[in-house]
């Protein structure tokens, strides 16, 4: 027996990406799979958005750069705690959690930002377009998780991503308002 650690390590897949494995939870191997399909597209989305919030909150310039940059860091983290109730409700179902984010960039339905910085109100709507994508796929995927009597996914998608994201685009969307005295 020795001390060091077994480095450089790596063995076969154990479970392919896009599979499931049986649980006993009462929910079909279709509904389980479809379930599973559509909450990584959640998942993907909201680790892109997730993304988004932090790309903002470090680049954050101009008069509200203080109140934005502590709002972004708020909703980055609320969007932190969401990715993980997605991924681990896609591992209750026995599927895979898509978690590298090369995977999760090529899944994702939420538009590429440039590489650079933008001025505040193209941020501030480039978060609102990606909550959209986000809200308007968990609404069917919950949809049709309904439909199909997975209970679990539909009050994941429901009470956690739109609440969620509701709220967020309020705030969110409250920073576009042009109102007396404002430059628009």
């Amino acid at each position: 027996m020795t001390s060091q650690p077994r480095l450089h390590q790596h063995g076969p897949e154990v479970q392919p990406y896009g599979t499931v494995h049986q649980l006993p939870i009462a929910l079909s191997h279709d509904t389980r799979q479809y379930a599973c399909q559509r909450l990584n597209r959640v998942l993907a989305d909201t680790q892109f958005l997730y993304a988004l919030y932090k790309k903002y909150h470090w680049g954050m310039r101009g008069p509200t750069a203080y109140q934005l940059h502590l709002l972004f860091d708020k909703h980055a983290g609320e969007q932190l705690e969401l990715i993980d109730a997605l991924a681990e409700r896609v591992q209750m179902l026995g599927g895979v959690a898509v978690g590298d984010p090369r995977h999760a960039a090529e899944i994702t339905g939420v538009p590429r930002p440039p590489d650079g910085l933008e001025d505040v109100r193209s941020m501030l709507s480039r978060l609102l377009d990606a909550h959209e994508a986000v809200l308007g796929d968990a609404r069917d995927a919950a949809t049709r998780t309904a439909e199909l009597g997975d209970d679990g996914t539909q009050d994941l998608l429901v009470s956690q991503i739109v609440r969620t994201g509701e709220a967020q685009v309020w705030f969110l969307a409250e920073h576009l308002v042009v109102s007396p005295g404002t430059v628009a």
